[in-house]
């Protein structure tokens, strides 16, 4: 149990006892103590004033006296500022914490709860390359699975490859033009950087046709419904839909190309899947439901044949789940696959990390659910997260001006070798540990940049920045990591004991084991918001008070052995607290650089 949960539970117990009432910890707030005041944690108590008409003194003194009275094993001293009741822990609750979790690689995670959670991220198309804007979306929701994992969920990651539609047969159609037969393996492109290059050139020609047609008297929406690169793509795509073999062939190579080059860029970051879904297998699982929507006249049909819902009483407007042809459109894929998930593995939650350019759709789709009463429309949790920009601005696709994750990546791996180089501590290193180096470096570079901004909020991303050994990065923390391995490796001839230590701890000595307690609580409010900023916040602070710790205070000439343990000690929870903070991050840390 955490401190904050022990004062908790012991500020209830001993306000029951003094005013005998019941409390709970609804009645008071609990803060960190602010530094300029002596004391560790504050309870601020306004709240009761009313209740027990007493000023917040008066209940501060009496309330610190019991506390200090009747829990000596975790306070020792109590001061008031103004009605706030400011308490100090005790030195031997932080020695027996540090006592007990020095060395224990698990601390701070909690065990199974029994309950399960899908996590469904990436959801890329198979017309281009990842971008930096699914490098976002892959690591938000990579992080959050394990956020979870740690909070004591089961979890199964998963992701919708959006592998069918109008925009796979752009790329098919351009290649069949202009590819001359043209593959990966002949051209020495990776598979989906080919097939997003005849995405561009569609859109090029297309543009090019769109201009003739309206210099030969066409208007603006004649001419591009009348480009023949787009009807000659409306027909493959009808084509796709009747099975015709040549292109069913041609879809299942081209996407195969796609495949193995997301797989390679995935492997490259670290990204995983224990399911994947393919809307070429889920575009018709909505079928069904939209008939017992009917059924249970949640939907309605209009005089064209097309099935609609009307969602105006909650505020939204009328939405189409079945064309008039008998198609179906997104929402009832989703519909059919939010059904399927649930059947298929009984999730408690689930969760969709979606830009926030879908919130209208995700509403649309949870409302949808809980209407049909399907099981678990209650606990769908869109992610909801803002877009990603570079410093030059916004990324289009269809131009060519996205910028490829690969290259993202190959970028920071390049700037992270410029920057270890100039620091001139890697001449030791062989060229396999140096390439691994440069790897760790750059990846968590971009991972703890584009993690550490909370979710909700629009960023941009400045590769330069992000590097900073010396800033709010992710190199920072590495090397803060690696720089205690290092102090622990040159007191190796000084193993640390099992023994109890009984020593007065200095300010700075407390302040680091303070900041670890907190692990456990930080990944619990860190799954609660579905938010990896609050672990990269977490290990970045911690980072910064040992640092302070170490600047102030000798750990291999301390004052006497008893105070080389404890600081040993105290090194050594925090290199595992910073280790597996960032491996929440999917961030590696090395152990020198």
């Amino acid at each position: 149990m955490s401190i904050v949960k022990i004062l908790q539970q012991s500020t209830i117990e001993s306000l029951s006892a003094l005013y005998n009432q019941s409390f709970t910890d609804k009645d008071f707030q609990i803060n960190q103590t602010k530094p300029e005041f002596e004391g560790d944690y504050t309870v601020v108590m306004f709240s009761l004033v009313k209740s027990l008409k007493l000023s917040p003194d008066a209940i501060g003194n009496q309330l610190g006296e019991h506390l200090v009275k009747n829990y000596p094993q975790f306070f020792s001293a109590y001061n008031i500022i103004k009605g706030f009741l400011n308490l100090t822990v005790a030195d031997a609750y932080w020695q027996d914490l540090l006592h007990k979790n020095y060395n224990d690689i698990c601390y701070g995670k909690k065990a199974l709860n029994g309950k399960k959670v899908m996590v469904e991220y990436a959801s890329p198309n198979t017309n281009k390359p990842l971008h930096l804007g699914h490098l976002r979306n892959i690591f938000l929701g990579w992080s959050v699975a394990e956020i979870l994992k740690a909070s004591g969920y089961e979890v199964v990651k998963s992701c919708i490859v959006n592998d069918r539609g109008i925009h796979i047969c752009k790329s098919m159609i351009a290649w069949q033009m202009f590819g001359n037969g043209a593959t990966p393996e002949s051209t020495g492109v990776k598979g989906d950087h080919l097939v997003g290059e005849y995405y561009v050139k569609f859109n090029d020609v297309y543009k090019q046709q769109v201009a003739e047609l309206i210099a030969a008297g066409k208007t603006k929406d004649e001419a591009e419904k009348e480009a023949p690169i787009m009807k000659a793509t409306q027909q493959m795509l009808l084509d796709w839909e009747d099975g015709k073999p040549e292109v069913m062939e041609l879809w299942k190579t081209m996407n195969g190309w796609v495949y193995a080059g997301f797989d390679v860029t995935y492997n490259s970051i670290g990204a995983d899947f224990d399911k994947t879904y393919y809307e070429s297998n889920t575009y018709l699982l909505g079928k069904d439901i939209v008939q017992q929507g009917m059924d249970k006249k949640v939907f309605y049909q209009k005089d064209d044949s097309s099935i609609w819902i009307d969602l105006t009483a909650e505020g939204l407007d009328e939405k189409i789940v079945q064309r008039s042809d008998g198609t179906s459109v997104y929402i009832t894929q989703d519909i059919g696959l939010a059904l399927q998930k649930y059947e298929q593995y009984k999730i408690d939650q689930s969760i969709y990390v979606i830009g926030n350019e879908q919130n209208y759709h995700m509403k649309v789709l949870q409302l949808i659910c809980q209407k049909l009463g399907m099981p678990n429309a209650d606990n769908i949790y869109h992610l909801s997260y803002g877009m990603v920009e570079l410093t030059s601005g916004k990324m289009k696709s269809r131009e060519g001006t996205v910028v490829d994750a690969d290259d993202i990546v190959e970028e920071m791996i390049t700037t992270s070798q410029q920057h270890t180089e100039e620091l001139g501590k890697v001449k030791d290193f062989t060229a396999e540990e140096l390439t691994a180096l440069y790897n760790t470096i750059g990846l968590g570079a971009m991972k703890f940049y584009l993690l550490r901004v909370d979710p909700k909020k629009t960023m941009v991303f400045n590769p330069a920045e992000s590097i900073d050994f010396h800033g709010f990065t992710g190199p920072f923390v590495q090397y803060t990591y690696a720089r205690i391995k290092s102090i622990l490796r040159k007191q190796s001839d000084s193993p640390l004991t099992n023994d109890s230590m009984t020593n007065h701890l200095l300010k700075a000595e407390k302040e680091v084991i303070v900041v670890a307690e907190q692990y456990g609580s930080i990944i619990e409010q860190a799954a609660q918001e579905h938010n990896p900023s609050v672990i990269a916040n977490y290990v970045f602070n911690l980072a910064k008070t040992f640092n302070s710790f170490y600047s102030e205070l000798s750990v291999a000439n301390a004052e006497t052995e008893d105070k080389k343990q404890l600081r040993l000690k105290i090194s050594l929870l925090t290199a595992n607290v910073l280790k597996s903070g960032m491996q929440l991050l999917g961030i590696n840390v090395p152990e020198r650089m």
